[in-house]
């Protein structure tokens, strides 16, 4: 095949927010979600915003579609866990006699779709197709419960057997500790291109005296990348390996998404992000050869760790403005923006360093302030909320095209919203019953405006 004719593009696939968005701090190591816990939340202002975010980025021209939420309460938890009777019953006596085990069936965090899965574009996989593997998300109960439904979703919009292929979620054992994309980042000169498919992970599990953080657990491990690396049929020179900074883990980086990010030849990260920076740079740069490569690299007293996770500074969104001069191998420059969240307008040092960054020689010469306030309450910010897919025009062709964002889909999307979401949740509210009633009438008027069919547990 020559390469050179391939036409490929980068979608975001957004996490639409889910109707019991709420803040019962499940997630240990995010300082955010820990920080907010037992705040009322608003679902139908979470869901809003992101949905703008959405309709933002197809409006600049870029691929944007959307996944949907999860079913919760989950029944099927707390029947597991023991709690029997009616749907009402089981949420009664789990609320009351269970309350931390409530709350994670009770979770919206499927929301943040970087978490969602690990995706290999075709140009980088032996046999030609786009790969996928659910993550299994085992550090933590509440998002454990996310990867049954997410395969499903995933087998429903990317169906053609011949273009893509969905694995089963690694298996669910903290040697195999998988969080989807937020570990995971891709280079290449131009989307069409083979590209370097960059891991990053916490912990080496089996060496047990290999470094590891000591204050928060590190989730993501070597293992469940090598996994992943077999499993996807990776081209030998297009995977890299290296470890997220420990140090940085037990300050509340909880993944890589939330001290570096990239996007075709940048790698925007802070000074501590990675155990063996000049490793890392000297890969990168060995993959790139002759092409030019951006290495943004932040220090500590330009922007500290405290105020990186703060902001959220790293966990923006870095996407390309000129997209079709980008759809073949083109070595042409390209004008990128970083889709940030508000707080880091807000924060001095941050914004101070945004203006130099925007300045600089590098391809970033936009930003794009975003108000996704209660996501980011909840620890996610603009890159937590979306998994990106890398298709050709072929592949683009083959998947369910419902999903993808235009002015007529957020519209009806918006309307779904206020006409189905409450705007205030509390610790009270999840334990209502007809919560989950209001939740099922939403998601199964949900799967027909997405063509999604039966995916969810109560539909089946």
């Amino acid at each position: 095949m020559n390469t050179n004719s391939v036409r490929a593009k980068e979608f975001n696939f957004d996490g639409l927010v889910g109707p019991t968005h709420n803040y019962a701090g499940l997630s240990v190591g995010n300082v955010a979600s820990q920080v907010n816990q037992g705040n009322v939340s608003n679902p139908k202002k979470a869901a809003k915003q992101g949905l703008r975010k959405m309709l933002t980025l197809h409006e600049l021209g870029l691929a944007q579609a959307v996944l949907p939420p999860q079913e919760r309460p989950s029944i099927k938890l707390l029947s597991q866990c023991g709690f029997s009777g009616s749907d009402s019953q089981i949420i009664k006596k789990a609320a009351n006699a269970a309350s931390e085990l409530f709350h994670a069936a009770c979770s919206a965090s499927s929301m943040w779709t970087a978490n969602a899965a690990t995706v290999s574009p075709s140009a980088d996989t032996v046999d030609g197709k786009v790969h996928f593997t659910p993550a299994n998300l085992v550090s933590k109960l509440h998002r454990s419960i996310e990867d049954e439904t997410t395969t499903r979703v995933l087998k429903s919009i990317f169906t053609a057997a011949d273009k893509f292929t969905i694995h089963p979620p690694l298996p669910h054992h903290q040697s195999m500790g998988d969080e989807g994309a937020a570990n995971h980042t891709r280079f290449c000169p131009g989307y069409a291109s083979t590209g370097l498919e960059f891991f990053v992970y916490g912990q080496h599990y089996f060496n047990k005296s290999a470094v590891k953080p000591e204050r928060y657990p590190a989730r993501q491990t070597l293992e469940a990348s090598q996994a992943i690396i077999r499993s996807h049929q990776l081209k030998s020179n297009s995977c890299l390996l290296t470890q997220q900074n420990p140090k940085v883990i037990d300050q509340g980086v909880f993944h890589n998404d939330v001290i570096a990010v990239g996007n075709l030849n940048v790698l925007f990260y802070h000074q501590h992000a990675f155990v063996n920076e000049q490793e890392v740079r000297n890969s990168i740069s060995n993959f790139f050869n002759d092409h030019r490569f951006y290495f943004i690299r932040v220090d500590d007293n330009q922007v500290s760790i405290d105020d990186a996770v703060k902001s959220y500074l790293f966990n923006s969104q870095i996407v390309c403005l000129n997209q079709d001069a980008l759809r073949t191998n083109s070595r042409e420059e390209t004008s990128m923006a970083l889709v940030l969240p508000g707080e880091c307008e807000e924060n001095q040092s941050v914004w101070r360093y945004l203006q130099e960054l925007k300045a600089a020689d590098n391809p970033i010469d936009t930003l794009i302030v975003k108000d996704l306030r209660e996501s980011m309450a909840n620890g996610g910010g603009p890159a937590c909320l979306r998994l990106r897919v890398v298709l050709t025009d072929e592949e683009s062709a083959a998947i369910n095209s419902n999903v993808i964002i235009n002015k007529n889909l957020f519209e009806r999307l918006d309307q779904w919203v206020d006409k189905h979401y409450r705007d205030r949740i509390d610790v009270h509210s999840l334990a209502d019953p007809q919560l989950l009633v209001e939740s099922r009438t939403a998601l199964d008027e949900l799967t027909v405006i997405l063509n999604l069919g039966s995916i969810y547990p109560f539909q089946r």
